[in-house]
């Protein structure tokens, strides 16, 4: 498996520290608002590699935060007219609705920043023994000119970031680039008690804690979006490397940008868009293929037209799996027919190409597409004369695949509506009572509601159209 990594610009063999064993770190949202489809993509992105890990046999410990204290939250608390802490509570609980909705499994742990303070004021009074933070009236601050290697992970060194920085005008900071640790409570903000007096923790140092203390001082993978890449993750190596003495995180996994209809997406273009805006329009399973079905660290434009587009697909993806699952329930024969052999050992080739898409650097666009055509292939070689046995071998197949990838999975109460499931039975009754104008009319309603069906030797088939 080879994984690009974005410390060294390159594609590297992966290599776990411990062999099995996986320890993965995501950045997590800031919970003061739904989450927009720019989170959503490196949550399904790393999502689905953490699915491929497991299924390749790794044992997987996998990090996600929650930023539950920031300036933002507290901004959103005064507008709302409730405490930081149930602001941040309210959006957690969305945020877990939403990824509910774009199949997105939970972390092994879901660490919060108010959970982590003592961690986080012991972490820094290590950095301020080691002679990497200082204290000015009340904040803390990383000396970023101590830590030689800054930089190393956007390949800048110190004057070009300063020269290209935004920085903000700060008397209390010895250079330009150094970043806060702790910051000092101003009215009307939470605060917990700590050696410089009653702050709050920057917003760096939390994921450098939480990763010391569910993962250790080193880990596997360090993942998230590409605006993470700096100042966030440059800060986090900096702060965790300079206590430690030991490298941070071996594999950097950073996602591309989502523009919104060929535009970078930005409130000020009104172009912002939330899942759950989206989950009134799209069944968010739509999003999440979409999404997986171009190359991580790709930029994807989101639009109507590309929706629209990924609904098609996974109706036909879908359209597949009922066909499989219709012949398996229905076939008369149980046993492999001549022929169906040869067609078995073709059919693990899927699988052969799908881990060779997903071990090039989780290419899951090219893992997609091995997915359409196994769905070619079922489709041109499973048919009424096929037997039980073929059928279910395509129908294993078919699920191990998408399972990875964690689409095409919906329940049959969930992608056959009641509604339409109750006009076929009408249907069905209608032409036993040989009432034929009745069950046309039927067909031409439930084609209507964008189903075809079709009068088989095992029963009434349908599908999307």
């Amino acid at each position: 498996m080879k994984i690009f990594n974005t410390l060294s610009r390159s594609k590297e063999d992966f290599v776990p520290l411990e062999e099995g064993k996986v320890k993965m770190y995501v950045c997590g949202p800031t919970v003061y608002n739904f989450i927009h489809i720019g989170n959503a993509r490196p949550f399904i992105i790393f999502d689905a590699f953490r699915r491929y890990l497991e299924y390749r046999g790794y044992e997987v410990t996998y990090i996600q935060n929650f930023t539950d204290v920031d300036d933002k939250i507290i901004n959103r608390s005064h507008e709302e007219g409730i405490s930081p802490f149930e602001v941040a509570d309210k959006y957690i609980d969305e945020y877990f609705v939403d990824c509910d909705g774009l199949g997105i499994k939970r972390a092994t742990v879901h660490p919060r920043v108010t959970e982590n303070i003592q961690q986080i004021i012991e972490f820094i009074k290590e950095l301020e023994a080691k002679g990497y933070a200082y204290a000015e009236d009340g904040d803390v601050y990383f000396d970023t000119k101590k830590f030689k290697d800054y930089g190393k992970l956007s390949r800048q060194n110190q004057d070009d970031l300063e020269a290209g920085a935004r920085i903000e005008i700060n008397d209390k900071k010895k250079h330009p680039m150094d970043f806060v640790l702790w910051k000092a409570k101003k009215d009307g903000e939470p605060g917990w008690e700590s050696p410089w007096g009653e702050g709050r923790p920057g917003w760096h140092i939390e994921c450098s804690v939480m990763s010391k203390r569910y993962l250790g001082d080193t880990i596997d993978i360090h993942a998230g979006g590409q605006d993470l890449q700096f100042p966030h993750h440059e800060n986090e190596i900096a702060q965790s490397e300079a206590r430690s003495g030991k490298q941070f995180a071996r594999y950097w996994m950073h996602n591309g940008y989502i523009n919104i209809n060929d535009e970078k997406m930005s409130k000020s273009k009104g172009n912002f868009f939330t899942v759950r805006d989206i989950s009134k329009l799209y069944d968010l399973e739509i999003v999440r293929f979409f999404l997986l079905s171009a190359h991580y660290r790709n930029p994807v434009n989101f639009s109507d037209e590309m929706l629209n587009q990924a609904k098609s697909g996974m109706e036909r993806l879908y359209n597949t799996k009922e066909k499989l699952k219709f012949s398996v329930e229905n076939l008369g024969e149980s046993s492999l027919k001549d022929g169906e052999d040869a067609l078995i050992i073709e059919l693990n080739t899927f699988r052969d190409r799908f881990i060779a898409a997903m071990d090039d650097d989780v290419n899951t666009a090219d893992a997609v597409s091995v997915i359409f055509e196994l769905a070619r292939f079922i489709n041109t070689n499973v048919g009424v004369d096929s037997s039980k046995e073929f059928a279910q071998k395509n129908l294993d197949m078919f699920n191990e695949l998408t399972g990875v990838l964690n689409i095409v999975n919906k329940s049959d109460d969930e992608v056959l509506d009641a509604e339409i499931e109750e006009l076929i039975n009408k249907r069905t009754e209608a032409k036993k009572n040989k009432q034929f104008d009745i069950a046309d009319e039927i067909r031409q309603q439930i084609l209507n509601k964008g189903y075809e069906i079709e009068d088989t030797r095992q029963g009434v088939k349908w599908k999307r159209v």
